[in-house]
């Protein structure tokens, strides 16, 4: 079935966003990037051979470059004044230290770190990543053909790589379609772990929540105490049922709005379905909405794939305590021809979060990116920094 899949590959469309970024200070140069109206500036090791902009938004800037001592390509994401925001910033070093722990073919890998010129007073952060190509919400809003093969594989990935995430102790919090990177191998790797956080932790889990609610599991909108890593496989049902159809699922205009569209496809939960939600005022909400019943898979994606279906039914569950694990979703009928236990490795040790229980100021966030820096530049000096 694997070889299968390698037949049937989508081209890529267009270039990845999200993707990491680094430089170095041995000797630095400057490169202007021309392609856009606003020039970007990175300051690169001599070794990084700027090629073009790939990508920007509100975390900074991505380039892609050739690494000359590696020979391969790289991403090269630039974070601009990266310390004004703390909360921002303390999400880039957690980003750097989950990216630093990890080592799994479908999450994107760390390279580098840029070494900062002192180890506090400077401003911008360079961090060095694999360059992918595309991501899953380009390929899904292209006009490329999707046949139940790809998506097939690029679910078994998805799950493969969070099979690994999650027993490390860490749920990503963030699984949406522009978050999972593509090449045209139709590797996949997952990406962007500022929001993630481990499975014991029960708090702020409202008010770090600043991405898009349309892959947002039940529990986290309707503010549940606990939550687990469930919380992931919602939204990694969301997805599938994205590719499926080319339109995401839950389009919620807004809280209220989100849970609507959520029981109008799933039906009206029980009570016993609605015990996780200790909101009171939240379960009085839902009750008060009209009945729904259970739509079927086969009405909504009426050419999809009736095992894939039937997957998709075991992941998008209203109660996370009854919605299947990363695992259980590996073991599937669906992926029957991929799944091999001993091709889906976890973890060895589960990742410390106790680093992340600190107040952030500038200086100290300063001296945690310079210090994860130091891990890629062992033996230079401060004074060969320039």
């Amino acid at each position: 079935m694997q070889q299968q899949q390698q037949k049937d590959k989508p081209k890529t469309a267009g270039s990845s966003q999200n993707q990491g970024s680094s430089s170095q200070a041995d000797e630095k140069k400057r490169v202007q990037d021309q392609n856009n109206d606003k020039s970007t500036t990175f300051v690169v090791e001599d070794k990084f051979e700027y090629i073009k902009q790939i990508g920007h938004g509100a975390y900074g800037v991505v380039c892609s470059a050739y690494d000359h001592k590696s020979k391969t390509k790289v991403a090269i994401k630039k974070v601009p004044k990266a310390f004004e925001d703390l909360i921002d910033a303390k999400r880039i070093v957690r980003e750097i230290k989950l990216l630093k722990f990890f080592d799994h073919e479908n999450v994107i890998a760390l390279i580098d770190v840029q070494k900062p010129p002192a180890p506090t007073g400077y401003e911008d952060i360079y961090i060095v990543t694999d360059l992918m190509e595309t991501d899953m919400h380009r390929v899904i809003y292209s006009r490329q053909d999707l046949t139940d093969d790809h998506i097939q594989y690029f679910m078994y990935q998805l799950l493969r790589g969070c099979l690994y995430i999650h027993s490390a102790n860490i749920i990503h919090r963030d699984l949406k379609p522009s978050n999972l990177l593509l090449n045209k191998n139709c590797d996949l790797k997952v990406c962007d772990f500022g929001l993630a956080r481990g499975y014991e932790e029960t708090t702020t889990t409202l008010t770090e929540y600043v991405v898009t609610r349309w892959y947002r599991a039940p529990e986290v909108i309707l503010n549940a105490s606990h939550y687990s890593n469930a919380l992931d496989v919602w939204s990694i049902g969301c997805i599938f049922a994205e590719l499926l159809g080319r339109a995401p699922l839950f389009p919620g205009d807004d809280y209220l709005d989100q849970i609507k569209r959520t029981i109008a496809v799933l039906g009206t939960p029980t009570s016993e379905d609605m015990t996780f939600i200790g909101n009171d005022l939240a379960r009085k909400y839902i009750r008060k909405l009209p009945k729904r019943n259970k739509q079927s898979w086969s009405s909504l994606y009426p050419k999809g794939n009736p095992v894939a279906l039937n997957l998709l039914g075991k992941m998008l569950v209203f109660n996370p305590e009854k919605r299947y694990t990363v695992k259980q979703c590996l073991k599937h009928p669906y992926f029957e021809g991929l799944h091999n236990e001993e091709a889906e490795p976890e973890c060895e040790e589960p990742f410390d979060w106790t680093w992340d229980d600190f107040e952030p100021t500038k200086e100290l966030l300063q001296q945690m990116v310079y210090e994860e820096s130091m891990e890629f530049h062992h033996g230079e000096e401060d004074d060969e920094i320039v």
